[in-house]
């Protein structure tokens, strides 16, 4: 009998163990597909409206924080063949599932595949969340400033003016461009909308495929940016996680993970706030000397936001003046 009751008790404990492995196993494969999204535990709601204090009631801090939060289950691959044929595939990691949300027409021409394949990964869960907390901080600095910018209606001096202004002020304007993978709808318009002002059928196109895995959704229906408080930051976060055709992203260039190659070199193009400038509106800012009032607020912005979190960015390369613009 007590030999049978040590087999039956050893056996109820390497089934116990075998259970908590499987557990921790699955656990960790869990934790490793889905990130843990930070940034309310550095940012909380009253700050954000000490940033923000005149800012509209559309942009909430409880809309930002689930736009981070539903973005971080987001993944995508992107690889191109030549310069601008595209694959694109999204990853839902709160369910695993990836689909091709894009591939361009030509994907499967002789001509493209004899082109060398690049690809990139962009994981929106790692929006200020990628890196230590110092660094995470000035991401969000920087991610601030320009949205601040974008959206501010006053200029006081005071830097308190941000997140005003849910899309511009002249909306007759269409937006449209001739684009065969995100084709304008009849009748809509693709002005600036948002955080980060987000303009043109092919970016609302694209930004759709990625959030939503659909482009339809914000070709469709671009008024959702603005009428969408959770969208309009979703929007915003994809612009700045998202590399563009000879882009970085400003993600990327905030972290350090980008560094300029020999054309970026010669152009003045280095790591720093300045760069993330020159990614959003570098041809109307950059490249055009010290003096250009947009550029300059924007950095006025952004050392505003690293006081308010008590850091500091000493080598900031923050100007974009003497930086070439992309084309």
């Amino acid at each position: 009998m007590r030999s049978t009751f040590v087999l039956a008790k050893t056996t109820l404990i390497l089934l116990s163990s075998l259970l908590v492995l499987s557990f921790k196993c699955g656990g960790a494969n869990k934790k490793a597909l889905v990130n843990d999204i930070k940034v309310s535990s550095f940012l909380s709601e009253q700050q954000f409206n000490d940033f923000f204090p005149q800012h509209d009631k559309f942009y909430s801090y409880a809309a930002f924080v689930k736009a981070i939060d539903q973005m971080g289950n987001i993944r995508i691959k992107v690889v191109k063949r030549a310069v601008s044929v595209y694959q694109i595939t999204r990853t839902d990691k709160s369910t695993r599932k990836s689909v091709v949300v894009r591939q361009d027409e030509d994907w499967n021409e002789d001509w493209a595949k004899k082109k060398p394949d690049s690809s990139y990964i962009v994981d929106y869960g790692n929006f200020c969340s990628e890196k230590d907390l110092q660094t995470d901080k000035k991401e969000l600095a920087a991610f601030f400033a320009n949205i601040a910018h974008e959206t501010r209606h006053g200029e006081n001096g005071k830097y308190d003016d941000g997140l005003m202004f849910i899309h511009e002020s002249n909306t007759t304007l269409p937006y449209v461009a001739e684009n065969d993978n995100y084709p304008a709808v009849a009748g809509k318009k693709y002005y600036g909308r948002g955080p980060l002002q987000l303009s043109y059928n092919g970016n609302y196109g694209y930004a759709s495929d990625c959030i939503f895995g659909d482009k339809s959704v914000l070709l469709n229906n671009p008024d959702l940016v603005e009428t969408d408080s959770v969208i309009a930051f979703k929007v915003a976060i994809y612009f700045w996680m998202t590399p563009q055709t000879y882009k970085p992203s400003a993600h990327d260039v905030m972290i350090g993970k980008w560094q300029p190659n020999a054309d970026d070199k010669a152009k003045n193009r280095k790591p720093g706030f300045g760069m993330t400038i020159n990614i959003i509106n570098g041809a109307v800012e950059c490249g055009q000397g010290e003096g250009i009032y947009s550029m300059n607020d924007r950095i006025g912005f952004y050392g505003h936001f690293l006081q308010k979190f008590g850091i500091t960015d000493q080598d900031c390369a923050c100007s974009c003046g003497t930086m070439a613009a992309y084309k």
